[in-house]
């Protein structure tokens, strides 16, 4: 699993949270940090945060947006 964020964003703190209380690894990239949001745009069409990557599964948006789709990806059997 794979999360961009940026400093300070709540919602990207949210999905954070949300993933650490569901004991779900994941790998951070900032996308304040050189190259990253260029990164996520040329692989998901977007560079704003947070952006959660789970399988080939992009999604992005705020943590009220993206829970629904978490919650059915992460307790698929």
């Amino acid at each position: 699993m794979l999360l961009y964020t940026s400093p300070g964003c709540p919602d990207c703190a949210a999905v954070r949270r949300y993933l650490e209380e569901h004991h779900v690894a994941y790998e951070e990239r900032d996308v304040t940090a050189p190259g990253v949001a260029e990164e996520a745009k040329s692989r998901y069409g977007v560079r704003v945060a947070p952006i959660t990557v789970i399988g080939c599964e992009a999604l992005w948006g705020t943590f009220a947006h993206q829970k629904p789709r978490l919650d059915e990806l992460l307790t698929k059997p």
